[in-house]
């Protein structure tokens, strides 16, 4: 496939009242009040939300919730019992835990998009610094490669990896390299908000829907030496390996790009999203 089809493909766009009124009523008469659960100040839900980060386990994502007082844990199938236990006794009263299907990992594969060593990533948003034209995708991405093609036999280049950032972020930023290949626009940058409807498009498994459910999530996943990810958008949106870097958005709002998750897209998942706007502010360059 090439860029410009991939590009393309990517970015789309009475009586019975009164007897129910009165049914309400007897049943608030007589329930009784739920005990009301513990609250937690902002400097006690930080401290719980850095002790979760000390446990040092992987294949987990935490946030603080502060509408429910609650530090908001989820685990993957990778995280035991043990483990799990170990981050209530650490984090204590304030941490809510959440088991999610299969392991929390990052998204790479061997296989389609853009190519770079053995691996496949996706690319995600084209932007520009003066004359210059490059593309964001994810920082474990840039990490392993200093070189991406358009395809496995590595014979047509797009350019170099010029910047990455992964862990602590999850975005690098690659040149077009190659002239003749075309680099179409059509975003602006925005911020996500929770409840917003969403679409990730990736090299696996296409363009897929759902909706953010957190944001400022910290990640860490399994098998990339510990290290945590911050400040990620969380979503119901399902992906799959190969889909890391591909673009998240709203219509023609750039919102995220593609870090990792678990789950699949036949049962459904969680996967977390770099936000684009930190990632074109590191690196000077504008979404377009």
């Amino acid at each position: 496939m090439s860029i410009k089809t991939a590009l393309s493909a990517r970015f789309p766009r009475s009586a019975p009242l009164l007897a129910a009124v009165l049914g309400v009523a007897a049943a608030t008469a007589f329930a009784l009040p739920a005990a009301a659960a513990p609250g937690y100040t902002a400097a006690q839900l930080a401290a719980a939300k850095a002790a979760v980060d000390r446990t040092g386990v992987e294949g987990m994502s935490w946030y603080v919730d502060s509408a429910a007082s609650r530090v908001v844990v989820t685990v993957g199938s990778t995280v035991s019992t043990a483990q799990v236990a170990k981050i209530k006794k650490d984090a204590g009263g304030a941490v809510r835990i959440e088991r999610t299907t299969g392991a929390i990992r990052s998204l790479l594969s061997a296989g389609d998009a853009i190519y770079g060593g053995k691996y496949r990533c996706s690319l995600g948003f084209n932007v520009v610094s003066g004359s210059t034209y490059y593309f964001l995708t994810a920082g474990h991405c840039g990490n392993i490669a200093n070189t991406w093609y358009t395809n496995s036999a590595h014979t047509t280049l797009i350019g170099a990896t010029v910047a990455s950032s992964y862990p602590g972020n999850d975005y690098a930023l690659v040149r077009y390299d190659n002239l003749s290949l075309s680099h179409p626009g059509g975003f602006t940058v925005a911020d996500a908000f929770v409840g917003e409807s969403v679409k990730r498009t990736g090299s696996t498994t296409g363009t897929h829907s759902g909706t953010v459910t957190a944001l400022n999530v910290s990640v860490r996943y399994i098998g990339q030496g510990g290290g945590t990810v911050s400040g990620m958008i969380k979503t119901t949106v399902c992906a799959e390996p190969g889909d890391s870097g591909g673009a998240m958005y709203d219509g023609t709002k750039a919102l995220g790009i593609t870090s990792g998750g678990s789950g699949d897209c036949k049962t459904g998942g969680t996967t977390y999203f770099q936000p684009v706007r930190e990632a074109a502010n590191a690196y000077g360059v504008t979404v377009y």
